[in-house]
Protein backbone atom coordinates (compact mmCIF):
# COMPACT_ATOMS: atom_id res chain seq x y z
CA UNK A 1 0.00 0.00 0.00
CA UNK A 2 0.83 3.14 -0.54
CA UNK A 3 0.54 6.32 1.37
CA UNK A 4 0.93 9.97 -0.21
CA UNK A 5 2.00 12.17 3.13
CA UNK A 6 0.89 16.10 3.24
CA UNK A 7 4.56 18.29 3.87
CA UNK A 8 3.19 18.91 7.30
CA UNK A 9 3.09 15.10 7.98
CA UNK A 10 6.77 14.40 6.74
CA UNK A 11 7.40 17.15 8.64
CA UNK A 12 6.38 15.66 12.00
CA UNK A 13 7.80 12.36 10.88
CA UNK A 14 10.87 13.38 10.35
CA UNK A 15 11.00 15.90 13.83
CA UNK A 16 9.86 12.69 15.72
CA UNK A 17 13.09 10.70 14.32
CA UNK A 18 15.44 13.51 14.91
CA UNK A 19 14.10 13.91 18.38
CA UNK A 20 15.90 10.52 18.83
CA UNK A 21 12.77 8.90 20.82
CA UNK A 22 12.05 6.55 17.14
CA UNK A 23 14.60 4.92 15.37
CA UNK A 24 12.77 5.58 12.00
CA UNK A 25 9.55 6.96 10.38
CA UNK A 26 8.04 3.29 10.29
CA UNK A 27 8.38 3.18 14.56
CA UNK A 28 6.64 6.66 14.51
CA UNK A 29 4.08 5.49 12.48
CA UNK A 30 3.55 2.21 14.37
CA UNK A 31 3.55 4.11 17.43
CA UNK A 32 0.41 6.28 15.72
CA UNK A 33 -1.12 3.57 15.04
CA UNK A 34 -1.09 2.39 18.39
CA UNK A 35 -2.48 5.28 19.56
CA UNK A 36 -5.57 5.43 17.04
CA UNK A 37 -6.08 1.76 18.28
CA UNK A 38 -6.51 2.43 21.95
CA UNK A 39 -8.58 5.61 21.50
CA UNK A 40 -10.88 3.58 19.05
CA UNK A 41 -11.21 0.85 21.85
CA UNK A 42 -11.67 3.51 24.49
CA UNK A 43 -14.78 5.06 22.54
CA UNK A 44 -16.07 1.63 22.62
CA UNK A 45 -15.58 1.13 25.59
CA UNK A 46 -17.25 4.41 26.74
CA UNK A 47 -20.18 3.55 24.09
CA UNK A 48 -21.06 0.52 25.99
CA UNK A 49 -21.17 2.07 28.93
CA UNK A 50 -22.73 4.79 28.19
CA UNK A 51 -25.81 4.41 30.16
CA UNK A 52 -24.04 3.79 33.11
CA UNK A 53 -21.59 6.86 32.87
CA UNK A 54 -24.57 9.25 32.27
CA UNK A 55 -26.12 7.56 35.63
CA UNK A 56 -23.21 8.60 37.21
CA UNK A 57 -23.13 12.11 35.72
CA UNK A 58 -26.76 12.29 36.72
CA UNK A 59 -26.43 10.71 40.24
CA UNK A 60 -23.32 13.66 40.97
CA UNK A 61 -25.51 16.50 39.87
CA UNK A 62 -27.70 15.83 41.89
CA UNK A 63 -25.72 15.29 45.03
CA UNK A 64 -24.06 19.24 43.92
CA UNK A 65 -27.41 20.13 43.95
CA UNK A 66 -28.22 18.86 47.50
CA UNK A 67 -25.07 20.69 48.58
CA UNK A 68 -23.20 17.08 48.97
CA UNK A 69 -19.73 18.61 47.83
CA UNK A 70 -16.76 17.86 49.23
CA UNK A 71 -13.35 20.37 48.73
CA UNK A 72 -10.61 19.34 46.27
CA UNK A 73 -8.11 17.43 49.47
CA UNK A 74 -10.74 15.53 50.64
CA UNK A 75 -11.94 14.42 47.69
CA UNK A 76 -8.50 13.08 46.78
CA UNK A 77 -8.26 11.41 49.75
CA UNK A 78 -11.44 9.32 49.10
CA UNK A 79 -10.07 8.55 45.65
CA UNK A 80 -6.50 7.35 47.10
CA UNK A 81 -8.55 5.27 50.10
CA UNK A 82 -10.35 3.63 47.64
CA UNK A 83 -7.59 2.74 44.88
CA UNK A 84 -5.85 1.26 48.06
CA UNK A 85 -8.73 -1.03 49.48
CA UNK A 86 -9.32 -2.32 45.62
CA UNK A 87 -5.31 -3.69 45.61
CA UNK A 88 -6.00 -5.09 48.64
CA UNK A 89 -5.83 -9.22 48.05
Amino acid sequence: MTIDLKPEQEQVLDLAVQSGVYRDRDEVLAQAFEIIREQIQLQEWMLERRDELAGHIAAGFAQAERGELVDGETALKLLRERRSERRKP
